[in-house]
């Protein structure tokens, strides 16, 4: 059970410091946002370059971008851990795919809570982690979609019967209330940003939410 802070939540004018806050994190999850496939704005390659030279957590990047085939590789060449894409944006999913693994990360790929699984199923074989979005993606602080919990379990499912070692990521939404639910779903990866960010000391609160994913 993995805890991935996600720094959309974070002081953005104090990025290395509130990274040393999240020390005891797994992942850092880093949201990129071009204002077109999504309503915000937020950072772009320079920036997670420079993220990952201030911290020795691996950094889980998430985009949400148009044409990630035309950026993928690039996030993936900071040496950052994972990239993930959503399927939505992509018009070359194998493309993207392929930009991020010959540039040494880990493939992820993202879908929003409207979109079905059938749809993605066919290219787990080539990815390291799913990413099922529980809110829609834009904005930090929404509340969990609960109807997109099945999804998640469908995940898992396939992911069994099929023989991938696939990683069930969970974005949006996600706390002390309803993680261990989201574990026993099927998840074993939890994008946390304000339920973490909100505290003063964020590891302990990390720890918290490890031990209840870790519970079930």
């Amino acid at each position: 059970m993995r805890i991935a802070p996600s720094i959309l939540s974070a002081d953005f004018a104090n990025l290395e410091a509130e990274l040393r806050s999240i020390s005891g994190s797994d992942l850092i999850h880093v949201d990129v946002m071009d204002n077109h496939f999504v309503p915000n704005l937020t950072i772009g390659v320079p920036v997670v370059a420079r993220l990952q030279e201030v911290t020795t957590v691996p950094l889980d990047v998430h985009l949400m971008i148009d044409n990630p085939e035309r950026w993928a590789g690039k996030y993936a060449e900071t040496g950052a851990s994972s990239v993930t894409f959503h399927l939505e944006a992509a018009s070359d999913p194998n493309e993207a795919i392929s930009q991020i693994r010959s540039s040494g990360a880990k493939v992820g790929i993202a879908i929003k809570p409207g979109t079905a699984f059938d749809n993605v199923a066919h290219l787990l074989e080539h990815a390291d982690m799913l990413l099922v979005m529980t809110v829609e993606p834009g904005f930090g602080g929404q509340g969990l979609i609960e109807s997109v919990i099945p999804k998640i379990s469908e995940a898992r499912d396939f992911m069994q019967k099929n023989g991938l070692e696939v990683s069930v990521q969970v974005d949006g939404g996600v706390g002390l209330s309803n993680i261990a639910n989201l574990a026993r779903a099927g998840a074993d990866t939890f994008v946390a940003g304000s339920a973490v960010f909100s505290e003063e000391n964020r590891n302990e609160r990390i720890t918290a939410l490890r031990l209840l994913a870790e519970s079930i």
